[in-house]
């Protein structure tokens, strides 16, 4: 009976803490550094991992840099061995808190929240604060941000040669669904 019961109690201790977290993996980034006059460039990501804790309003987000695409491969290419250097920095995270969240007020409305936190990747970390949009889908809560990074910040060198035809600052936009 006691073991039965101490069963009981760990199982329900582990479905209580499931209901307070969200997933995804299935969360897109798209960013842009694209100057007028040329080439864009452009790469989508549709592999980013996404946990919330509904009860804290914490949030983080693992991107794996590799996994970016672009329209041309040898964009594709250069921007993970010389830009990201992905090999030796595979990844970019986030880790930070919705300002003000509370699960009982999201609805089929969109609602503007503030998010702050520490974005870090090729070697660099950094705090930043933006702006998203939260609200009630089918599916679960749909989380969107757009947002502007400078290339700069996380010491991403961009070759002389090149320097003119893509802008330092990256205009980023995440979505996903938990």
């Amino acid at each position: 009976m006691k073991k039965t019961l101490l069963f009981f109690f760990l199982l329900t201790a582990f479905i209580i803490d499931a209901q307070e977290k969200m997933t995804s993996t299935k969360g897109i980034v798209i960013f842009e550094a694209s100057v007028p006059f040329f080439e864009p460039v452009k790469a989508q990501n549709e592999y980013v991992n996404c946990i919330l804790n509904t009860k804290k309003g914490t949030i983080a987000f693992v991107v794996y840099i590799n996994r970016f695409s672009f329209e041309r491969s040898l964009m594709q290419e250069h921007f993970n061995a010389n830009y990201m250097e992905s090999k030796k920095y595979p990844k970019a995270t986030f880790q930070g808190l919705i300002e003000k969240f509370d699960l009982k007020n999201i609805a089929t409305d969109v609602k503007e929240y503030y998010i702050k936190g520490k974005i870090s990747m090729h070697g660099k970390s950094k705090n930043i604060r933006v702006r998203a949009e939260i609200k009630k889908v089918a599916t679960g809560i749909e989380l969107t941000s757009n947002f502007t990074l400078n290339s700069d910040d996380y010491n991403i060198e961009i070759p002389y040669i090149v320097r003119s035809k893509i802008s330092k600052n990256i205009n980023v936009s995440v979505k996903t669904i938990l």
